[in-house]
């Protein structure tokens, strides 16, 4: 909708400035004034400007290519240069021709009411296209149109200059003519300065005045954002290209930092609304970073899982322990060399006396194949579950108990219940001991799963695997 409304408005005023040139020329061809003939070369190059802004138009809008990775923008901006090329090649032509008329003379002028009525008609459609214009250029943020604007904000004060330059004719001051045409030269010279700053300003990528700050003042209060390390800004016709640079802190996940950057896009897109940004998230290590924080970090830079993380203050000193999970099927040589890497990262990250112990656990990488269980083996396994459950101290209440088949041997699970309130390092405990003893009476185990829950749990009723009772 915003490509159909510029092109439109473009294209109106391609007409009104056809209009104004051809009505100014004539009245200035019959009344020989150097004010209105200059007024009519202001015009005709208005008339070429529109021209050139309607065609950049259709072509700015359309979107990325391969060829174009930041769209089609900056064709607003050449076409506006091109303007200001002309305004300043028309701007001389009259400073030229008005300088000679005051020097060597010049045919009289004629101050007739048609030439006053041309100059009152020209500034009336000036208004009102300006205004358009200008209501327009604010609602699409269109370089081009704003150029157009200019173009004929700029006609309203000459056409003004010219229209008392011919009072003052009529009057008898027959240089009032040739003073009006280098007043018509000034204002073009200032149409044409100003909008070629601009226009300048954008395709040697300009930052808009105070929007890296406004962008670093979005950056840097949002949540996750520790440090904002560097914004660029880049106007391309209607749009700004954002590029923002953030540092975060590494213990984060990969998914946590990629949804905070497309939060923190939102947020700047939703404030600016002719922002596309682009966040790039770094990762450093924070202040706040905890020891078994930093030993997480090192283990997943080294595409290690650890768990079970122990913190031991001794004296000015540290004991790291932690257990590392290595391929189930690793020789023990190659698992111990994994296990020393990490513990020299770990040295080498936290620096100082540090101690670090490994626990090497296998991790399970083969689906196993489950194997129906006889009835009676299956009783047997399940009373001997619930006789260790009995024998823990204090004794565990179970239930859901499951036994099947493994390649290996057995797989027993059970679900056991607790206090709400209980703490999860003493309901560990419990577990353990439990899996413990489920070891001890039972030959053959493969795996063994304790599941913990509180009182009042409902197990889900869909969970049917393996038999059981």
């Amino acid at each position: 909708m915003n490509t159909e409304k510029k092109q439109a408005v473009a294209l109106s005023s391609v007409f009104a400035s056809a209009l104004l040139t051809v009505t100014k020329l004539t009245v200035g061809l019959l009344t020989g004034s150097l004010a209105i003939l200059s007024e009519a070369a202001h015009s005709g190059l208005d008339l070429l400007a529109t021209l050139l802004t309607w065609l950049a138009l259709r072509v700015s809008d359309k979107p990325a290519d391969d060829d174009h990775h930041y769209g089609h923008g900056k064709i607003e901006s050449v076409s506006a240069l091109m303007e200001t090329g002309l305004l300043f090649l028309t701007s001389g032509w009259i400073l030229y021709e008005a300088a000679e008329r005051l020097l060597f003379g010049a045919p009289p002028v004629q101050a007739t009411w048609y030439a006053a009525a041309v100059i009152v008609l020209s500034i009336v459609v000036d208004v009102a296209r300006a205004r358009v214009l200008t209501r327009v250029a604010e609602e699409t943020r269109s370089q081009a149109l704003e150029a157009d604007a200019l173009h004929f904000s700029s006609d309203i004060l000459s056409s003004t200059a010219v229209l008392v330059g011919l009072g003052l004719v009529a009057l008898g001051y027959a240089w009032a003519d040739a003073t009006a045409a280098l007043v018509v030269s000034g204002f073009v010279c200032l149409a044409g300065y100003r909008l070629g700053k601009r226009t300048i300003d954008v395709l040697v990528d300009t930052a808009p005045l105070g929007l890296v700050e406004h962008v670093r003042g979005l950056a840097r209060d949002y949540p996750g954002v520790a440090r904002v390390e560097r914004v660029r800004v880049r106007p391309a016709g209607a749009s700004v290209f954002v590029e923002l640079t953030v540092r975060v802190s590494r213990a984060l996940a990969l998914e946590q930092v990629h949804d905070m950057c497309d939060g923190l896009a939102r947020r700047v897109q939703e404030a600016i609304p002719e922002a596309e940004p682009f966040v790039h998230a770094e990762p450093v290590a924070l202040d706040t970073e905890s020891i078994i924080e930093t030993v997480q970090i090192v283990a997943r830079n080294r595409s290690l899982s650890v768990h079970d993380i122990a913190v031991h203050t001794l004296g000015n000193t540290h004991q790291v322990s932690l257990d590392v999970e290595v391929d189930e099927d690793l020789p023990i040589g190659s698992a111990h060399q994994v296990a020393t890497g990490l513990e020299e990262a770990i040295r080498r990250e936290l620096g100082g006396t540090v101690g670090v112990d490994t626990h090497l656990d296998p991790r399970r990488t083969r689906i196993q194949s489950g194997t129906p269980v006889d009835p009676d083996q299956v009783s047997h396994v399940t009373t001997l579950v619930r006789e260790a459950a009995q024998a823990v101290r204090p004794p565990v209440d179970i239930h859901n108990v499951k036994v099947q088949g493994e390649a290996g041997g057995l797989y027993v699970s059970c679900h056991c219940v607790f206090d709400e309130a209980l703490p999860i390092r003493r309901v560990h405990d419990q577990t353990v001991r439990l899996e413990a003893m489920i070891w001890d009476r039972i030959e053959g185990l493969e795996r063994v799963v304790v599941h913990a829950e509180p009182v009042h749990h409902v197990d889900d009723t869909s969970d049917a695997t393996g038999s059981g009772a």
